[in-house]
């Protein structure tokens, strides 16, 4: 199971919106390495993960840990890399040795044919979400103030 801590970013109805946060690429690094170059290039956007939770109330900045099944991840990575690949291929040599086709035209085919492997696997991807499970909803921790007398002055 691979397992993610988000936080709650926004509640609309049934619907909350968790967002992950940032982990760095690299803390030995100090900001030279590649990766943090890229950060920086297209910056930080933080992308929302709607799902459904209708029985539990929740707040917003709560965190939430949600599980996913390994196996799954193996299987939607294979439709999302390879099915693309293996479409241009079989169009490809299709269009080659059976028709008998120009260059250019065995070119179009094999994207047209990539084209339809990448519906295909968005359509397939889409179902993963229905797949995350809540594993745990964490209390609300409030923050640590200071008591009357609990200082010297």
């Amino acid at each position: 199971m691979i397992e993610q801590t988000l936080t709650v970013a926004a509640i609309k109805g049934a619907t909350v919106y968790l967002e992950a946060e940032p982990k760095p690429a690299c803390e030995g690094c100090n900001g030279k390495c590649g990766s943090q170059v890229f950060a920086k290039l297209f910056g930080t956007h933080k992308k929302q993960f709607p799902i459904e939770l209708p029985e539990s109330s929740v707040a917003v900045g709560q965190k939430i840990k949600l599980a996913l099944d390994d196996s799954n991840v193996v299987r939607h990575a294979f439709y999302v890399y390879m099915l693309p690949l293996l479409f241009a291929f079989i169009a490809m040599f299709f269009t080659a040795l059976v028709l008998n086709l120009s260059e250019p035209l065995q070119i179009v085919s094999a994207f047209l044919s990539a084209s339809v492997g990448f519906f295909l696997a968005k359509m397939k991807g889409d179902s993963l979400k229905h797949q995350v499970k809540v594993i745990k909803i964490y209390p609300i921790s409030l923050a640590i103030t200071q008591i009357d007398g609990d200082c010297t002055k």
